[in-house]
């Protein structure tokens, strides 16, 4: 069974948006042309979404190809599939990434190992709490917030891997 998921740009400078595209393309096989809109949250920027369809895995490979450019905002999410755990992956300038295991509802999930690891090396409740947070994505939640409401609407894209 196949893998699918959504992609959004949150914000993008105009001159990288076909760069977006080609790096999209190569990951899918299948040419790629997004409706990008202004960012109303950043001037100067655009925002996209996608809905793709491919392998399982596929959401691991776009991050990896958009992550080159620095500057961008964007989030790529992957459902589970037959065997694999879905998945949900941010980037945000200054913080990098970020990938958060999810369940069916969207729920992140933390594995018992980062949780026993975290409570054997937190000293106290502040560094415990800090720790989950980081482990939640708390930080790329609160920066990307904004830019998701500002998406809320926008026009869809469908993408589906070749072969």
């Amino acid at each position: 069974m196949p893998a699918r998921g959504v992609l959004y740009v949150h914000s993008c400078p105009a001159a990288v948006c076909p760069h977006i595209e080609w790096a999209l393309a190569r990951v899918l096989g299948v040419s790629v042309n997004m409706q990008w809109r202004s960012q109303p949250i950043e001037p100067a920027t655009y925002r996209a979404e996608c809905q793709w369809r491919g392998k399982p895995g596929t959401a691991s490979e776009l991050a990896n190809a958009l992550r080159t450019w620095g500057m961008l905002r964007f989030e790529v999410t992957e459902e589970p599939s037959h065997g694999v755990d879905g998945e949900r992956i941010a980037h945000v300038p200054g913080l990098g990434v970020h990938r958060s295991t999810m369940s069916a509802n969207g729920d992140v999930l933390i594995s018992e190992g980062r949780i026993r690891n975290l409570l054997g090396s937190a000293r106290d409740s502040q560094e415990l709490s800090h720790g989950l947070d980081k482990l939640l994505g708390t930080e790329w939640d609160t920066e990307l917030e904004p830019y998701r409401l500002a998406g809320e609407g926008s026009p869809a894209t469908f993408l589906h891997q070749a072969g």
